[in-house]
């Protein structure tokens, strides 16, 4: 493995979850800013290989790599082949997640199974994604302190209800409640390494049966009037991989949806 990386040679990140959705945005948006692009994907192929044709008609180097985050193999073989495709890999975005509803006091209650299912995608896969960052940028003859060189990082997608509970979405919440601790553990852990930064957005895109005008209102129930939109999730995580000063803390990007209070999650008071 080559310790002396060009500095001409471009930059590249990992989007886990990069076919669709707001990881697909995430994907496009690196695009722009020069950024090759690793593409991980879970079933979502087709998409997949359409996302990466609008990467290359920007110019820039795109490839996709399934995996299945559940299985702690297929991450490591994750790894492995993104790096050595992409051996100037500077950023991890951990944008898959599972968002299925439980609530203790429901008709659906957590189970187990429910539980284990969200911790294995939402907690355990963006850690030992992380881990294997560290360890292999730890290899490089240098650390990213000691040149003028950018911090490569670790950017984990969480949530904007983790300082606003309720609830609803129980095992997702514990599950990304978990990720959002392991934010400052990381980052201590990992320095001067890599960097390790949260991302929580507001109500962002549809989900579940919410309906399009419900969407639609609950989007506007900030302070702000609304809440983010595709384009500011994914600017702000090309500003967080590219801010060598941002380490251990999280950005909410919700237009203060995080400051109002709600006993439910938004989109059941707006269906």
């Amino acid at each position: 493995m080559s310790s002396n990386l060009s500095p001409l040679q471009n930059k590249a990140v990992l989007v886990t979850g990069a076919a669709k959705r707001l990881g697909r945005e995430i994907a496009l948006e690196f695009a722009r800013q020069g950024w090759d692009v690793a593409i991980h994907y879970g079933q979502s192929e087709s998409e997949a290989l359409a996302t990466i044709a609008e990467i290359e008609n920007l110019g820039r180097r795109a490839k996709a790599f399934q995996a299945d985050l559940a299985l702690e193999d297929e991450l490591k073989d994750l790894f492995s082949a993104v790096t050595g495709e992409f051996e100037n890999l500077q950023c991890l975005v951990n944008s898959a997640s599972i968002f299925e509803f439980d609530r203790a006091n429901s008709d659906s209650p957590l189970t187990a199974k429910t539980l284990q299912d969200h911790m294995q995608v939402n907690l355990a896969a963006p850690i030992l994604l992380s881990q294997l960052m560290f360890e292999y940028h730890k290899r490089q003859t240098k650390k990213a302190s000691d040149s003028d060189l950018s911090i490569p990082s670790v950017v984990q997608l969480l949530d904007q209800k983790l300082i606003n509970l309720n609830p609803d979405f129980l095992s997702y919440t514990l599950s990304k409640s978990a990720l959002l601790t392991s934010v400052e553990l990381l980052a201590v852990d990992f320095a001067p390494y890599i960097r390790v930064v949260g991302l929580a957005p507001g109500i962002t895109l549809l989900s579940g049966d919410q309906t399009s005008e419900g969407f639609s209102r609950a989007h506007q129930m900030t302070p702000l009037g609304k809440s983010s939109t595709p384009s500011d999730i994914s600017k702000a995580a090309v500003f967080l991989a590219s801010s060598n000063a941002i380490t251990g803390t999280t950005l909410y990007v919700d237009g203060g949806q995080h400051l109002s209070p709600s006993s439910r999650d938004v989109m059941f008071k707006t269906n």
